[in-house]
């Protein structure tokens, strides 16, 4: 079985280090770390988000290692500018000064496109745009095998959504979500499941009339839950929370790695995807971004509810061939049992929460968990 590379995109906020706050300051900090991680560190729509890139690796250790010394250069970074990056779906503080766009020319343009979603009418910036998530690139892989298997994946990807729910606060506020960033997300233009699209040829048109009358800015705007990758070769999955738990990032990274090698042969035999209906697949997601793995999910196959963490389970196991391949298996399920036990991301973030009733210590915690390898 093919072993594909997997790779991860990592969205921080930047808080202060004595208010908690989101602040603008990714210039500066870019500034400081630029020169060690030149282009794995970018800029993001706010100048108070950073986003960092890991290479293609085969090997979960070679990623977890590079995702670890990662966060610790753009924390080392932040520190001298007094701030600290925090790995987290939404801000749980709102930012105290206003938030400020960065300035490159297509974020202008988005902004003023799309001002709805990011101004208020008065013109300063709202507070509910600022999102991290985190993207997985499965590869190498052509628009067509990656349109294929995502055709294959869709069913499954609510469940990875629920895993990685970690987002319930919002500007001071418990949203009763396990990922708000997802409710907040969906505001913009083709956020959602992938529509079924049968070749590039039949992408590319579909693309190019949603550009054409308006409803995205350009190609690199497709936000679906799962696309070929407009930059690298590859499929990239985009409905995860950013998580601070180092070992939560990589364990979706290989169970969306497991799962699609362990589909990839029924795209190379043009065996048939599943037929999920949409309304089916957004109600899935829906349940993920509300309950996580404490709720209830809808089970792949037929649709009908189960306990989500039930249906990791089921994940787990549709995806051993490709975890096996890897030498991912045991782990896998290691990993999964820790955060059955502590319920995952939202979970923690509520448990420090009830501890301490206090807003700040839970910044304080992700902050932590965000750098600890």
């Amino acid at each position: 079985m093919e072993i594909l590379t997997m790779g991860v995109e990592e969205e921080f906020v930047l808080v202060d280090r004595a208010t908690r706050a989101p602040v603008n300051r990714a210039p500066a900090v870019i500034r400081h770390a630029g020169h060690t991680l030149g282009p794995q560190l970018q800029t993001e729509f706010f100048n108070a988000q950073i986003e960092t890139c890991t290479q293609a690796t085969a090997h979960r250790h070679h990623l977890r290692d590079e995702l670890a010394r990662l966060r610790t250069t753009v924390a080392a970074a932040a520190r001298a500018e007094h701030c600290r990056p925090i790995a987290c779906g939404t801000p749980v503080l709102p930012p105290e000064q206003p938030l400020t766009v960065t300035d490159t020319a297509r974020y202008r343009l988005m902004a003023h496109r799309f001002a709805p979603l990011v101004t208020h009418p008065d013109g300063t910036a709202r507070d509910d745009g600022l999102v991290c998530g985190c993207h997985i690139h499965l590869g190498t892989l052509d628009r067509t095998h990656a349109l294929a298997l995502t055709q294959h994946l869709r069913p499954w990807l609510p469940v990875l959504q629920a895993l990685a729910g970690n987002s319930p606060y919002a500007r001071r506020h418990d949203t009763g979500h396990h990922s708000w960033r997802a409710v907040e997300h969906a505001r913009w233009p083709t956020v959602g499941p992938t529509p079924v699209l049968t070749d590039e040829a039949h992408y590319l048109a579909h693309v190019a009339r949603l550009v054409s009358d308006g409803t995205l800015l350009d190609n690199r705007m497709v936000y679906w839950h799962a696309r070929p990758s407009e930059h690298v070769p590859t499929l990239e999955i985009r409905i995860a929370d950013a998580n601070a738990d180092l070992d939560t990032v990589v364990l979706l990274a290989i169970l969306a790695r497991g799962l699609a090698a362990t589909l990839l042969p029924r795209v190379d035999t043009h065996l048939p995807p599943p037929p999920v209906p949409r309304t089916r697949l957004l109600r899935a997601h829906r349940l993920a971004a509300a309950q996580g793995l404490t709720g209830n999910g809808l089970d792949p196959s037929d649709g009908r509810e189960r306990p989500a963490a039930a249906l990791v389970d089921a994940l787990i196991a549709r995806a051993r061939p490709g975890l096996d391949a890897a030498g991912d298996t045991d782990w896998a399920w290691q990993q999964w049992e820790r955060i059955r036990a502590d319920g995952g991301g939202a979970a923690r973030q509520r448990a420090v929460f009830h501890r301490h009733r206090r807003f700040s210590e839970v910044v304080d915690a992700l902050a932590d968990a965000t750098t600890r390898s």
